[in-house]
């Protein structure tokens, strides 16, 4: 890979609006209708994939290996959802990310997410050969 653009404090922001198929009850992490932590924890990732795959070549993406977070507080149905990534480290092709995530009422859920930059084909290869 050529050289990294990507540095300590970039940040990307992504939303999603609570509907029926993101509730707990939907996604089978609890059972009342409110927004789903996986979909919470999904909607960070996507904050950070994106980010990254906007600034790295077409041959290469990153791919998720660690999320820890917390989820802090329910949002209820039909209300907006806002999640933030800001890259805290850089290591060689491990990317450290803290994550958060917002209502309209304020901060739902935190923690940290890391990925790992990977050639696509090199990737795919060793996922098929298993």
């Amino acid at each position: 890979m050529t050289e990294m653009k990507i540095i300590a404090g970039m940040k990307r922001e992504v939303t999603a609006k609570v509907t029926d198929e993101n509730t707990a009850i939907a996604m089978k992490s609890g059972s009342l209708p409110v927004f789903a932590t996986p979909a919470m924890t999904a909607l960070m990732e996507q904050a950070a994939a994106e980010l990254v795959d906007e600034l790295v070549p077409d041959d290469w993406t990153s791919v998720g290996v660690s999320l820890d977070i917390q989820h802090k507080a329910a949002t209820a149905l039909g209300r907006n959802v806002r999640a933030e990534a800001e890259v805290e480290r850089v290591d060689g092709r491990q990317l450290t990310f803290v994550v958060k995530a917002f209502d309209d009422a304020g901060e739902i859920g935190e923690g940290l997410h890391q990925r790992v930059l990977v050639n696509r084909e090199k990737f795919m290869g060793k996922v098929t050969a298993k």
